[in-house]
């Protein structure tokens, strides 16, 4: 799913003959370098067009997605981001696992120093959802020393 280019070698953006991918397995999300690496800003994306499908019902679960993040080395191009998330209108799932999807291929195809994906489902059977998945560089290298710590503690 993850993919790098160079502004030069973006294969989507300026492109009128992309078809969107059928499935987010095959959705690509492409990187450009950012222009600001040494600053941290927030750029945020959002989109009110997001649909995906029930696992059980089949019926179509509409969403708001918010995403916001901090770049490191890499920002995301937009309209392959669109593709990505316009390739979940078929996908059969639950909005948990929509949502920490769409964060864990976010994470994977561009590295930021910190990501958070919100979604929020609109109303079936009378009761909205909101899903908030975060991820942190901090959070990692935490999670990575305490099972260091574990390790070898297990060991003595």
């Amino acid at each position: 799913m993850a993919k790098s280019k160079r502004a030069g070698q973006l294969t989507l953006l300026g492109h009128r003959d992309a078809r969107l991918p059928a499935s987010p397995a095959e959705a690509r999300l492409e990187t450009f370098p950012n222009p600001a690496p040494q600053r941290d800003y927030r750029i945020h994306f959002e989109t009110d067009d997001f649909t995906s499908i029930c696992p059980v019902t089949g019926q179509p679960d509409f969403a708001r997605i918010d995403i916001d993040y901090v770049a490191d080395r890499l920002c995301v191009e937009s309209k392959s981001l669109k593709f990505y998330l316009a390739s979940y209108r078929n996908e059969r799932a639950f909005n948990e696992a929509v949502t920490n999807r769409i964060l864990d291929d976010f994470v994977k195809a561009s590295a930021p120093r910190e990501a958070i994906v919100t979604a929020q489902f609109s109303a079936r059977g009378g009761i909205a959802l909101t899903v908030r998945a975060e991820y942190t560089e901090k959070r990692v290298e935490k999670e990575l020393t305490q099972r260091t710590q574990r390790s070898r503690r297990s060991l003595d």
